[in-house]
């Protein structure tokens, strides 16, 4: 079953025929072209996507010809082919917009996995944009991401509730979307185009959230120096929607059940009954069940609230949403910031399937943000994610004694020699741990870079520059062991256990 399709654009027969049989053999579709006229032809006649181009076509320069294709079709990954993998070459080729460039001769699985990648990343992005306009057709709610079983029931909910005037009470932890849901159900619902008026009842003082809720009447307090609408006037005939509403005094509770009851009430100070049409809905991340039988809560208010009751299920429990949630916030903060998209690395995306996230969707949002702020290059590793996130990541089979790469202080065993001696710079020192880590896999994997950079999640071609960064010396391959090498070596492991 074919995967994708890749046109390869390249004026050597033999190698198009190579690559042919290479991704076909792979369940790739692959075809090809000569030079850049039949290339142009080719995208025109065919859905593609992948294109491998030849930087030197006989009839026009590769470059030229992908800021070309690049203009009409901006989403289409491009990975250069050259003879020259210089830094120059490489500027050059970000610049007209290539994803990345692969210099001849290439390692096959080295080309492999950076193909994969760059249909991995598409497919992810025009899966993010189906699912998007889906959502806007079916609902209308083009940031609400997520194709989790959990969340389609919550969606379904949704647009149940929408068109009535019901209360409905939304639960779940903080961070996982509240107050985005409450908007939603504003959206598709017949007060849609009036106003959305949203209360963080927990962030003000008790007489400043009255005054701010039902206004107040000129000389009601020592600064009202004159009358001024509150919240419910101005959201009549729309929606209020009242954030985490467990934070909210007794007192204030009584007046929102009135309004709630008898949809009217007066401002502070005031004389005159104003009667409203707005539709509440509230959120908590607290059980207010729980209050209630505690005394915290108004019993009756609580059933008021509770009318229809939408949970929230927390990020952990829909990790599947996670791919796409990402890629959605790479498009906002890039697009925000000035920046050309950027794509996390494998390990990268790893540790942020393996976190917990119990700031939910917020947590995961500013993590992706902080990533596209500080990155300096397309690849976002993990050192760009926040130290919390990135604490499960574990390095296994590797043992590092600190203690020989920083010198005693003054007093202790070996000071004195160690004066004479240089202390190494952090970088230095960060250098030698990573040096080991490769080193240390590579012994471990046979020397085998393909296995190596699978086992750290990473692309091959990041694990190369960083060998050849760090000076490692690469090793052949030793000969595979035979199965009794192997049992000679396990069986004093086996006699000490026993004994």
């Amino acid at each position: 079953m074919s995967k994708a399709s890749i046109l390869v654009v390249d004026d050597e027969q033999e190698i198009r025929e190579g690559l042919e049989l290479l991704l076909g053999s792979e369940g790739y579709r692959v075809f090809q072209a000569e030079n850049a006229q039949q290339g142009l032809a080719a995208l025109d006649r065919e859905p593609v996507d992948l294109l491998l181009l030849d930087v030197a076509l006989p009839d026009r320069n590769g470059l030229d010809l992908l800021r070309e294709i690049r203009s009409k079709d901006p989403a289409l990954p491009v990975i250069l082919i050259t003879a020259y993998g210089s830094i120059d070459m490489a500027r050059q080729a970000f610049k007209a917009g290539a994803l990345d460039y692969i210099t001849k001769p290439w390692s096959n699985d080295e080309l492999l996995a950076q193909v994969a990648q760059a249909v991995e990343g598409r497919r992810l992005r025009e899966e993010n944009l189906l699912l998007k306009r889906a959502l806007k057709q079916r609902y209308n709610f083009p940031n609400i991401i997520g194709k989790s079983e959990q969340m389609q029931r919550v969606l379904d909910l949704v647009m149940q509730v929408a068109p009535s005037r019901s209360t409905v009470l939304i639960t779940g932890e903080s961070g996982t979307g509240k107050e985005l849901i409450a908007k939603a159900i504003h959206a598709a619902s017949p007060r849609a185009e009036k106003p959305f008026i949203a209360v963080n009842t927990g962030s003000m003082p008790v007489d400043l959230l009255e005054s701010q809720l039902f206004g107040h009447v000129k000389g009601a307090f020592t600064s009202a120096v004159s009358s001024k609408k509150g919240l419910f006037e101005v959201a009549d005939q729309g929606t209020i929607f009242f954030d985490e509403i467990s934070t909210i005094s007794h007192e204030t509770q009584a007046k929102l059940l009135r309004v709630i009851q008898e949809r009217e009430f007066m401002r502070l100070g005031g004389t005159e009954t104003i009667r409203v049409d707005v539709r509440i809905l509230a959120a908590s991340n607290v059980d207010l069940a729980a209050l209630v039988r505690q005394g915290r809560f108004r019993e009756d208010l609580f059933h008021r609230l509770n009318v229809i009751s939408l949970q929230l299920p927390p990020l952990r429990d829909r990790k599947e949403d996670i791919p796409l949630l990402v890629q959605h916030f790479i498009e906002r903060y890039c697009a925000e910031n000035n920046k050309p998209l950027r794509r996390f690395t494998a390990q990268a995306m790893r540790v942020l399937m393996d976190y917990d996230w119990p700031g939910n969707v917020r947590e995961l949002e500013n993590a992706v943000e902080r990533a596209v702020v500080l990155s300096t290059s397309e690849w976002l590793d993990p050192d760009l994610l926040p130290e919390n996130v990135r604490s499960k990541e574990i390095v296994k089979g590797v043992r590092l004694q600190l203690s020989e790469f920083l010198p005693p202080l003054p007093g202790e065993p070996g000071a004195r020699r160690a004066a004479d001696n240089p202390t190494p710079s952090l970088f230095e020192i960060m250098e030698e741990i990573e040096r080991r880590v490769i080193t240390d896999m590579l012994e471990r994997t046979n020397w085998n870079q393909t296995e190596a950079a699978e086992r750290f999640q990473i692309p091959l071609s990041t694990l190369n520059q960083k060998i050849k960064r760090l000076g490692i010396e690469v090793r052949r391959r030793n000969p595979p062991r035979t199965a009794s090498s192997d049992e000679a070596e396990e069986e004093p492991a086996g006699r000490a256990a026993s004994g």
